[in-house]
């Protein structure tokens, strides 16, 4: 059981060290855009050697940025919820801590797939046809890695639950 806690303690905290990283990082699209190469993050964009902040209010940027940063706060929840299972209070042992840093870390998935989902879209389906010589960069590949990592988290966290009921349940007969 404490194997895997510790085991989806360590994918958390990655996975939210890679959600602020992706988060903050201008590194997101990187284009050529008057014979010279640009890229923006979901906060600037940078063309030159300066960067310049994102003015604009469009909806995708906002929507991938708001769900981006409730990712990281549901992650980091879910590190607290996850340091506190490892130790049992009989207080709350009707409550699962395990359990609960399971579920924030599917719920810190859930909105990195959203924010990725939306950014991939739009990205896609209007910016594609905009510039012919662009490409997903490294902080939108980071933004996947953490996905993977917050919903590993979850698996270890839930399967630490699951070893901890069934050994509760034979204990009590």
């Amino acid at each position: 059981m404490y194997s895997f806690m510790g085991g989806g303690l360590f994918c958390a905290i990655v996975g939210n060290i890679l959600i602020v990283v992706s988060t903050a990082t201008d590194y997101w699209m990187q284009y050529r855009l008057s014979g010279s190469y640009a890229h923006q993050g979901l906060w600037r964009y940078c063309m030159a050697n300066k960067c310049y902040m994102q003015t604009a209010s469009i909806a995708y940027w906002n929507a991938t940025r708001a769900f981006m940063i409730l990712s990281g706060m549901a992650c980091f929840a879910g590190i607290m919820a996850g340091i506190l299972s490892f130790a049992h209070f009989s207080a709350f042992e009707r409550f699962s801590r395990s359990f609960a840093a399971g579920i924030m870390f599917f719920i810190s998935t859930l909105f990195v797939l959203l924010a990725m989902a939306i950014y991939t879209g739009v990205t896609l389906s209007f910016l594609g046809k905009r510039f012919g010589d662009w490409r997903f960069s490294w902080s939108y590949i980071l933004g996947w890695v953490a996905m993977l990592m917050t919903f590993f988290a979850g698996i270890f966290y839930m399967c630490a639950h699951r070893m901890y009921e069934s050994r509760r349940v034979v204990g009590s007969r």
